[in-house]
């Protein structure tokens, strides 16, 4: 699998990511195992965790695979912390939580440090600075090679990447921004992805294959044993089960029927080549549909049918994304 830097940084990511949303839930550990060892076998490095998937048992399975079944230097492990099981507090980053949350990531992964380190989302209750000094702290002392943030907009990210850069004795960099982004859910394209750009940060898109809609296995019906059939995700692909959904996915149908490949592979080939995307984080339930994402490697979209699919989705972005003198 070709191999991408992760924005302005000298590390290596594979340009298809291995997420572990499901892990130690509704995939078990045999099935991980299974996952891992086509992701690697493949060439993929980057696999995606967070300390709260499965309450944290996502990690603790990822941990128990790479003792002695995928070897650690191999991979480019990427978790998150910052999100928090609270009705009151839905997210805390404050110094404290932060440390604490990635030595107890370290002790179920089962290693002493990790590739690459993501705030989970923008949290109004602590100053930002107090957030990106933690950052600082972590990679400073080794537990994290690099730093990055998930679910920040435009200025939050551009307002923690200048902070960065004007603070005396701080030398982490943001690295890369993790946010949903696919044919379904362009919104990052407003002022995420430029920020992003111009400040080098890489960005790695989360669902970018609108939570399984685009795949169109969801166009008649909800298949039984996928995420939309289950208990615990079927309310993060509802909102993606609506007639302007449709529309986007037959349009994906249409262009995979005319290259003779899978609507799975255009959308993730699409997100996969925008600009200043590094890597797409694919996330399956079985080994079989993880192979069959991973066998996008060949696929690069022509340019007109690139263009269709950015007209079919095309968000509505109008001031003061445009030139105001022409609306």
């Amino acid at each position: 699998m070709e191999q991408r830097h992760l924005g302005h940084t000298g590390l290596r990511v594979s340009r298809i990511g291995l997420g572990t949303l499901t892990w130690g839930r509704d995939t078990d550990e045999h099935d991980a195992a299974e996952q891992l060892k086509v992701f690697w076998e493949a060439g993929g490095t980057l696999i995606d965790t967070a300390d709260v998937y499965g309450d944290g048992e996502a990690e603790y399975v990822l941990g128990k695979l790479m003792d002695g079944f995928v070897p650690r230097r191999d991979l480019v492990i990427s978790t998150k912390a910052g999100s928090v099981p609270d009705p009151d507090r839905r997210f805390d980053t404050s110094r404290g939580h932060l440390l604490a949350a990635l030595d107890a990531s370290l002790a179920r992964l089962g290693t002493d440090h990790v590739d690459l380190w993501h705030i989970h989302a923008y949290d109004p209750a602590t100053p930002l600075e107090e957030t990106l000094q933690a950052l600082d702290l972590a990679v400073s002392s080794g537990r994290a090679r690099y730093a990055g943030v998930s679910n920040f907009c435009g200025w939050q990210l551009a307002k923690a990447a200048t902070w960065q850069l004007a603070a005396p004795g701080v030398r982490t960099r943001i690295a890369s921004t993790q946010m949903e982004y696919s044919l379904l859910q362009r919104g990052v394209e407003r002022e995420v992805l430029p920020a992003a750009r111009d400040l080098g940060v890489g960005l790695l898109p989360s669902s970018p294959l609108g939570r399984g809609v685009l795949t169109g296995k969801y166009r008649k019906a909800t298949p039984v044993g996928s995420r939309g059939a289950s208990e615990h995700l079927a309310p993060f692909v509802a909102p993606y089960l609506d007639e302007a959904a449709n529309g986007i996915v037959d349009a994906v149908r249409t262009a995979a029927d005319g290259l003779a490949t899978t609507p799975l592979h255009v959308a993730l080939a699409w997100v996969r080549d925008r600009p200043g995307v590094a890597a797409p984080i694919v996330g399956a339930r079985t080994a079989q549909q993880l192979t069959e994402a991973l066998s996008v490697e060949a696929l690069s979209l022509p340019d007109e049918i690139c263009r269709a699919l950015d007209d079919v989705s095309a968000p509505v972005h109008r001031y003061p994304d445009h030139d105001w003198s022409t609306l």
